[in-house]
């Protein structure tokens, strides 16, 4: 069974992950838990409280298939946690890391974006974290995978659930069915 690390933060943007963790744990059968910095309880950008799982110190990397980095306002602000020791162990274990949203700020900060392609929120998002990428920076409205690293803006969580989903192993014919199902909204009526 894959396990899904996500790291929400206080103001998290709630609709970012949440069809990952829907899907991985619903569909197929993937252990979902959630870590905040500290371990304690945070609120969501739309107000929901959520009690984390554990710690982000808690969080090991050779029992973890995949490390989320939900987006929030607080990663651009000086209270943003630290995850570059984290993301650098699961990627250096071959682990799947993803990010959307301002999560990529964190991925940015950390210098695993200098040399891979990537996305964001748009050019100039990544600014001001001593990111060294722009050259790989991706301006594209969907997740964008390098090996096992995946970055989405926070207005493509279908994408980047598809995207994590795949780097985890599980593409295919479901997920293309799981897909449908949203996308299905976009379809113009005849």
């Amino acid at each position: 069974m894959a396990r899904i690390v996500t790291l929400l933060t206080e103001g998290f943007a709630d609709w970012e992950t949440a069809l990952i963790n829907a899907a991985g744990r619903s569909f197929y059968g993937c252990e979902t838990l959630f870590a905040t910095p500290d371990g304690a309880p945070v609120t969501s950008a739309g107000g929901m409280r959520v009690l984390s799982d554990l710690a982000q110190s808690g969080i090991d990397a050779d029992d973890t298939d995949a490390l989320l980095i939900c987006g929030g306002t607080i990663w651009q602000t000086p209270q943003a946690p630290d995850i570059e020791a984290t993301a650098k162990a699961m990627l250096q274990r071959g682990k799947v890391v993803g990010a959307i949203c301002d999560g990529t700020r964190a991925l940015a900060k950390a210098g695993l974006l200098d040399e891979l392609p990537h996305t964001g929120n748009g050019v100039g998002a990544l600014d001001g974290t001593g990111y060294g990428g722009k050259a790989h920076y991706r301006d594209v409205p969907h997740a964008v995978t390098a090996g096992q690293l995946v970055t989405a803006p926070g207005t493509a969580p279908v994408s980047f659930m598809v995207a994590v989903m795949t780097a985890l192993g599980f593409g295919g014919a479901e997920l293309d069915y799981y897909v449908g199902l949203h996308a299905a909204q976009f379809a113009r009526a005849a």
